[in-house]
């Protein structure tokens, strides 16, 4: 068994970063993510990994930051809340363009706007379908709960070099302050240089005699090129799509109807599926656990099992799109959710499924 601890969502995160042998950190502050950079900060990871912790000037100073990183061959992270990843967004696109390594944090609070600092999941378009331009494509992995915000990062790690691109944890308010027992993994070496010039030869490490130069850029003012270079990135999320989706089911082996959710919102509908049950409603849950790329495929098979679906999630309905898309109109499929930093509850979630499927 590993270490245990009892920490908020947002250190669990930090110290999982520091264990995974990340090598940079470079953020700004922001509530409600701020104690990530905070946590960094107090533990001095380059006293003993070598990591090293930065509080940029700015949201944007701190996306570049990480591209420089990537570019060189290592694995940088950041983190922010919702506004903070809008001002990262450009610098986004450039690093999913020019395919390198990174690890963002987004610890979602209430919009649009400043909007305020309750949790929310109003930030699911802004994650899978973009948000920043261009034709890309994020990796993006939703915690529920404080375990995951430490164990997601490994496998935010493995993904970032795998797929050469960015990797969004997609969290909120709720996950990042809330504390709960952790085991923590191990700690993992951080590569030494050579390690990182064997492992990422496409890095920008130095001018070697025995290779051609490596140049990290997202321009090619050559469209027929950059056509190319896009249906290459098509061709990645593609398999993301084939080899790593992630997703948990909760009593969908007898289920007539289903909940569809993920994050803090996943965790309060686990206790309605119990509520639904102790009145004999044969409600189960799917729970997301990548948004991008998403469970279509098993929510299509369990779209010819169940009579209704109900996505429930804290905005005005984002997530719930994906999953008329995945159903075709096989089954009715309603959303349930409060936003503007308002927590729905599992009786309000079981009231919603009654009025809006059951009927």
């Amino acid at each position: 068994m590993g270490e245990l601890r009892l920490m908020k969502g947002n250190e669990a995160f930090a110290e999982a970063c520091i264990r995974a042998g990340v090598d940079a950190y470079f953020g700004y502050p922001i509530t409600p993510q701020s104690e990530v950079l905070e946590y960094l900060m107090s533990q001095k990871p380059y006293e003993t990994t070598g990591m090293v912790v930065l509080q940029a000037e700015s949201e944007v100073a701190a996306i570049n930051m990480c591209y420089g990183a990537g570019g060189a061959g290592f694995l940088p992270v950041t983190s922010s809340s919702s506004p903070g990843i809008s001002l990262k967004m450009e610098g986004v696109s450039y690093i999913a363009g020019a395919e390198l390594p990174l690890i963002i944090l987004n610890v979602v609070r209430g919009g649009p706007g400043l909007g305020d600092i309750q949790p929310a999941q109003s930030d699911y378009f802004q994650a899978t379908k973009g948000g920043g331009h261009g034709d890309y494509r994020l990796y993006v992995l939703a915690p529920s709960s404080v375990q995951e915000m430490a164990d997601f990062v490994l496998i935010a790690k493995e993904m970032a070099f795998k797929y050469r691109n960015p990797v969004m944890i997609l969290s909120d308010g709720i996950i990042g302050q809330m504390m709960e027992k952790v085991e923590l993994f191990d700690p993992i070496p951080r590569r030494t240089i050579q390690e990182v010039e064997k492992q990422a030869p496409w890095a920008t490490t130095g001018k070697k005699a025995n290779r051609e130069r490596n140049i990290i850029t997202s321009l090619d003012l050559d469209p027929l090129k950059q056509e190319q270079h896009v249906y290459h990135l098509r061709d990645k999320y593609s398999q993301m799509e084939r080899e790593d989706v992630r997703f948990e089911e909760i009593s969908t082996e007898d289920a007539e109807y289903l909940l569809v959710a993920y994050g803090s919102s996943a965790r309060i509908c686990q206790k309605a599926v119990d509520l639904a049950r102790e009145e004999g409603i044969k409600l189960g849950l799917l729970r997301a656990i990548t948004l991008f790329p998403f469970p279509s495929k098993r929510l299509a098979e369990l779209s010819n099992q169940v009579k209704g679906m109900l996505a429930v999630e804290m905005s005005l309905g984002q997530m719930v799109e994906d999953v008329k898309l995945a159903v075709n109109c096989r089954v009715p499929v309603e959303h349930y959710g409060r936003t503007g930093g308002v927590i729905h509850s599992p009786v309000e979630v079981l009231e919603a499924l009654k009025s809006k499927i059951i009927k």
